[in-house]
This record gives structure tokens, sequence and C-alpha cells, in this order.
């Protein structure tokens, strides 16, 4: 959600807050409250079960439970990490010149997220004070969980159960929440350059396609990448998994206006034409290049047209999101084949030729399409350059000291005997019937 994003919708009776505190609960907005409650069990949906259909389809059959597994036990992680430090870390102001780079600490444990019912009062954040602070940070905790969860689209088949775990934990505090603070905390240093990111363009699919990247060059290509036939499980299931990102993506892009209002429509809608548009994009350079359409494919260009309209949601018209689907789309589709293959990576589900090329697309055409009318701001392409450029190269150095730390604690990558088992079996004791 772009930072400034409260200060563009509020009403009058809104709260002025510069940091998180406790405001009388009849100045919450309860239309607001409810649409946001709803669209966080969307974002949540779109990583139980959509991420892990999505990703558990595309790999092959001995690898299906752990793609699963890898998917939910980084929820969990997510979800306990985020409670005790990181949404503190992300979405508080900060302590002086430290304040533009990284949040505080008085909301660890989620200290302070208060109802107090005998009293009439209920804890708000500063970002949105019409909503109780527990919907927001649970709002926002479906963002880190999905931004993690979808890193291991890159890796799979390969690392160590334990070592994911731990990998997305430290990921999560070092990389993910001080990325969430620079953008969408009002005194985050790119919130004060003026970048816009109304969903997460930068903060979960430029910086998770980055670190997604790294991960893929760390662990090394998989045992017969590119000598042997790597066959999905079940296109099926990551058809079902790309439905239920579409769906839940109303969510991700409506519920960051934080309010049931005109731009949470517009965000809707504008989410829906560019994952059509991103869909034909796809299928259409698909056809140019093999002669044929593929529901893989379709499924791609879906996911495309989402990714790229998610930092312009709420700042573009309709017909901008044309362009961006259709844009995404071809893109995507270069990212996933010719960058994949100059790259020399073995990026297993495409993360960064999807959601990182996707998210570069998408904040690029932010600044160009932005239309001041509706949200009341200029956008600046230089300013968005600068967001791309930072939040990138902030990913990748992170992300392999993150990667480094882990590897001085467990070994990373399965043993070969254990990879061609197949990691349901080697990991888990569990298979496919």
């Amino acid at each position: 959600m772009s930072s400034n994003l409260w200060a563009q919708t509020a009403t009058p009776e809104a709260t002025p807050l510069s940091a998180p505190g406790l405001v009388a609960s009849q100045a919450l907005q309860g239309a607001d409250t409810a649409w946001i409650m709803v669209s966080t069990a969307l974002v949540l949906l779109m990583t139980l079960p959509g991420i892990a259909l999505f990703y558990g389809g595309m790999v092959r059959r001995f690898n299906v439970i752990n793609t699963m597994a890898s998917v939910v036990g980084i929820a969990a992680v997510v979800s306990l990490l985020w409670f005790g430090l990181a949404y503190s870390l992300a979405f508080t102001p900060g302590y002086g010149g430290l304040g533009g780079w990284v949040g505080g600490v008085e909301r660890m444990g989620f200290s302070g997220l208060e109802y107090l019912g005998s009293t009439g009062q209920v804890a708000v954040s500063h970002i949105a004070p019409h909503l109780p602070e527990s919907v927001f940070a649970m709002f926002q905790l479906t963002f880190a969980i999905i931004t993690c969860a979808l890193v291991v689209g890159a890796l799979v088949e390969r690392m160590h159960f334990g070592a994911l775990l731990l990998f997305a934990s430290l990921w999560l505090v070092l990389v993910y929440a001080p990325v969430a603070h620079w953008v969408w905390e009002p005194g985050g240093w790119l919130a004060q350059l003026g970048a816009l990111d109304f969903a997460g363009g930068a903060v979960v699919h430029i910086n998770a396609g980055a670190a997604a990247l790294v991960c893929a060059y760390a662990l090394g290509p998989r045992e017969g990448y590119g000598r042997e036939p790597f066959v999905p499980y079940n296109l099926g299931m990551t058809m079902a998994g790309t439905g239920l990102l579409w769906v839940g993506w109303f969510g991700f892009n409506g519920g960051s206006a934080l309010a049931a209002d005109g731009r949470a429509g517009l965000a809707i809608a504008v989410t829906h034409i560019a994952a059509a548009a991103g869909a034909l994009s796809w299928m259409a350079a698909e056809w140019l290049a093999r002669k044929r359409a593929s529901l893989l494919g379709l499924c791609s260009g879906v996911v495309s047209g989402l990714v790229a309209i998610t930092p312009a949601a709420g700042f573009v018209t309709l017909r901008g999101a044309v362009v961006i689907g259709l844009v995404a789309g071809a893109a995507c589709y270069w990212g996933a084949t010719v960058l994949k293959r100059k790259l020399r990576a073995d990026d297993s589900l495409d993360v960064f030729g999807v959601h990182g090329v996707g998210g570069l697309v998408g904040a690029l055409l932010t600044g160009l399409l932005a239309d001041p009318a509706i949200a009341g701001v200029e956008a600046s392409l230089l300013a968005q350059v600068i967001a791309c450029a930072a939040v990138l190269a902030y990913s990748l150095v992170m992300t392999a000291l993150v990667l480094w730390i882990t590897s001085r604690v467990t070994r990373l990558r399965v043993r070969e005997v254990e990879e061609r088992t197949g990691l349901d079996l080697a990991l888990h004791n569990e298979s496919l019937n």
C-alpha cells in the first residue's frame, strides 16, 4: 500500500497520529474494517492453498508434498516472527536518523495492539487510523507470508526443509521488513522520495524475484537440469492455484486502498483487466515463438499481469491497466525464456522471470501512467527507477548474506541421493498415492 495512502483518503473525523496509538472506538470505520478483514482472508488464500497448488502442480511428482510443506511451514514461521518483531520493524516510525531505514521495537510481540472495551478504546496504526491495528497488522502479515512463499519457486526440489525455514525467518526480518518500511511507512526514505507502490511491486515482487535469483545461483541447478525432462506433476493443480491467485488478488490490490471506497473498486477493476491482458499477451508471444498456446503459458500470463498491475492499481486508469498487462505478459515471457537462459540460473519455477521482471515493468510503468486525478499525487519516473534499483540491489546483497548465515548453521542443499529419491520421501517420509 502507498505510504501516503491514508493522507489521500482521510476523512475530517480521522484522528491525526504520527505513530501507532489508542483512539476512541467510535473513530473506526465499520465498512472499511469489514473490507480489510475480508481482504486479509483473500490474500491468505493466495498462499494457502493458492501458491501451494500453483507451485505443487509444476514440480515433479516426488517433490509435490515437500513443495506444499515448504509453503505451509513458511506461513507458520513468518506469522510468529511477524508477531514477535517484523511488524514493528516494518510499520512503526523508527528512531532518529534510522527512522527512514527501519522501524522501532515498540510493537514487538504486538505490544500495544489493544482492544479496551471497558474504556471504549482501540489501538490503531498511524497509517490507517480508521482501522483497528490488529486488522491492519494481520492484513500486512498476509503480504509478508506470500512474499516469503514466492521465493520457494526458485529453490524447489533441492533445498533442505529446515534450512528453508531458517532462511525465510532471517529474510523476513533482515530483508522484507526494512524494505516494507522504506516504501510503506510514511517516514521511510523511499516514501519520502515519492516512490509509488500501491500494493507491493517493489516490496513484494521485485524483492522476492531478486531473492529467488540469488537462491537459484547459491543452490546450483537440480540434478539432471537441462539434460532430463522435468515433467510437471499436474497442471490442473497449477490452473486451480492460478484461479485462487486471481481471486485473492482482488483483496491484495483492492484491500490496499485501506477503505471500502471507489479507489478500492478501481483497484479491483484494473487488476482483473491487467490479468486478462497479461494472459493474452503471453499467449501471443508463445504462439509467435513456438506456434502453440499452452495452459501453463496462460496461467503464467495471468500472474504476470497481476504482478505488474500491483504497484499501479490505485494510480492508473483502466486503459493504463490494459497497457501494463500487455507489456507485462510479453516481458515476463521473455524473462522466463530468453533472459533465464542468459542468466544461466535454475530458477525452477521462474520466480525472477515473472515476479522480478513483472514487478520492474509495473513499477516503471506506474511512473509513466499514473493519473494524478485518481490519487492526487504526481508520479516521478526517476523516483520509481531509484526505488526499483534500491530494492533490487538490497535484496540481492542481503539475500546472499542470509544464505551464507544459514549455511553456517545447517546444510542448504540435500544430498544427491535424496534429490534423486525425491524430497517427499527423503525429508518427510510421505508420498502421493
